[in-house]
């Protein structure tokens, strides 16, 4: 009779993590038992981070609207209020370009709501 072999699966789940783990420091990269642990615990935060990092630019856009617009004596909230009222439809990213890149175009915008 032939010798069955096992542990194909085992070995391929073994494998997937320890690449995942690849990089890590001393015995998480390399020892299974912690490797798992470690690679849960990192993709984890990678799905948190993915959806803190729309939070954190949203802030950061209203942070650069509200300084640019500042220097013209308008506030954040009533330049959007403004805008809102006019029936103006830009985003924060892009209010927020305009006032760092397009400055021309950013003060026209000011003029206009005033």
């Amino acid at each position: 009779m032939t010798k069955i072999k096992r542990g194909i699966n085992a070995k391929k789940k073994h494998k997937k993590v320890l690449k995942i783990s690849n990089g890590y420091y001393g015995r998480s990269k390399n020892c299974f038992r912690i490797a798992v642990q470690k690679v849960e615990k990192g993709l984890k935060y990678s799905y948190i981070d993915r959806k803190n990092k729309k939070r954190i630019f949203r802030a950061l856009w209203i942070q650069r609207i509200n300084a640019s617009s500042r220097k013209y004596n308008l506030n954040y909230s009533s330049l959007i209020n403004r805008l809102k009222a006019n029936n103006i439809l830009f985003n924060r990213k892009i209010i927020s370009e305009m006032a760092i890149f397009n400055r021309e175009n950013f003060i026209k915008l000011i003029k206009a709501l005033k």
